[in-house]
């Protein structure tokens, strides 16, 4: 029995966090920032006069509040401008008198009920067309989608733009506010029987934060030929600085993805895929380094790179110009080598073929012309269109 494994970072199919847009992340970083203190600081039970200036920042920052001539006012085209937007549901938390400067009048998280939504925006609709395509071109049987928007979109993507190719399409909700989550979408045959999410599992050096970015959860496939394929879905810790050093908190994340193959082991699974966007490359000066990912791509770990086994091709170009390009994220360097599929050693002895699928990436987003080292769709001519900053990573493999 014939399968193809695929991992795809879809970066959102129908709407995108305005702070998110790949053409501008700089313009983005700030505000993100601003939206993790906000929302870190009102879960605090009360409120000193710190916090309250704190959180008022943040607010300007997120373009909720603007600076006037006559002072600090709410933004009265916030909805269509902002960043974020607060929500007030009950209780009082801002007053904003028209004469006068905004302020917190809540005493603490208890004292109202709302939050801070980030405003969005649709995505390019050649762009969702691409990513349909490089799926529907590919044709994985069992599929890893990051950053899906959330499961109704999932299907919607599914049933409208790949003809409902896939018999199961699962979502399960994670911890990034932003609608930024990872899925999996299996053909008829491939039967889900069993889903375990992580999203409540704690950081353990700060217990009263969940360690997970999105989730690691655990589905449990029953294939055709009656075998139990084990598919871990990730999307770890990104590489932003925004809110302090990333690394510390992806090496704890890996660790913990480790752990969980490693309890599987344990209870007799035999056929595991840990796979997704893991938000880091080898390091640059010694490529058999992995920084913050060596408790999965170390050299104590059982699991097996695909990009390592023979079967798997790197190449790009046609025939006559065929050369290898290692990565998998804009320029495809091998820095930029941040999608992976590891598997369990049984597993990786299935392996028939792979590669790297790029034809729907341009490239960096602020290339003016396609890229020279691999073919894109014709359809695609500019960075907004593109399916993903991402390529796909597959493998197939034989049970």
């Amino acid at each position: 029995m014939s399968l193809r494994l695929a991992t795809f970072n879809v970066e959102n199919l129908f709407a995108r966090a305005k702070a998110l847009d790949p053409a501008d992340w700089a313009a983005g970083e700030g505000p993100l920032a601003a939206f993790d203190t906000f929302n870190r600081v009102a879960a605090k039970p009360t409120y000193d006069d710190a916090d309250k200036q704190i959180m008022l920042q943040a607010l300007l920052t997120l373009g909720h509040l603007i600076r006037t001539p006559v002072g600090v006012r709410p933004n009265p085209d916030a909805l269509n401008t902002a960043w974020a937007v607060l929500r007030e549901n009950r209780g009082d938390f801002l007053v904003a008198p028209p004469d006068r400067e905004p302020r917190i009048v809540a005493s603490g998280r208890g004292a109202w009920i709302g939050w801070v939504e980030i405003a969005t925006e649709p995505v390019d609709e050649t762009a969702t067309r691409m990513t349909a395509r490089v799926i529907t071109d590919l044709a994985p049987n069992i599929l890893c989608v990051v950053e899906a928007d959330n499961r109704p979109s999932l299907v919607h993507f599914n049933d409208s733009l790949l003809t409902s190719r896939y018999a199961h399409t699962m979502l399960i909700d994670g911890n990034d506010l932003r609608g930024i989550d990872v899925g999996l979408l299996c053909t008829d045959g491939i039967d889900i029987t069993s889903i375990r999410s992580h999203v409540d599992t704690r950081d353990p050096t700060r217990p009263q934060r969940r360690l997970f970015s999105r989730d690691c959860p655990t589905y449990q496939l029953r294939l055709p030929n009656g075998d139990d394929l084990y598919v871990l879905p990730n999307h770890l810790k990104s590489q932003s600085f925004a809110s302090g050093n990333p690394d510390p908190l992806r090496t704890r994340q890996s660790t913990e993805v480790r752990a969980i193959y490693d309890q599987l082991r344990a209870d007799g699974a035999r056929y595991i895929a840990v796979l997704g966007d893991f938000n880091k490359g080898p390091d640059r000066d010694d490529p058999t380094k992995h920084p913050t990912l060596e408790p999965l791509l170390g050299p104590d770990s059982p699991l097996v790179s695909v990009y390592d086994l023979p079967a798997f091709s790197q190449l790009y170009g046609d025939k006559d110009t065929q050369r290898e390009r290692p990565g998998t994220f804009q320029s495809c360097t091998l820095d930029n080598r941040l999608d992976y599929i590891l598997l369990s050693p049984e597993l990786a002895e299935t392996v028939t073929d792979g590669g790297v699928f790029r034809k729907g990436v341009w490239g960096t987003p602020t290339n003016v012309k396609p890229p020279s080292r691999w073919t894109v769709y014709p359809e695609i001519t500019s960075s907004r269109q593109a399916a993903s900053d991402h390529a796909v990573v597959w493998v197939g493999i034989n049970l």
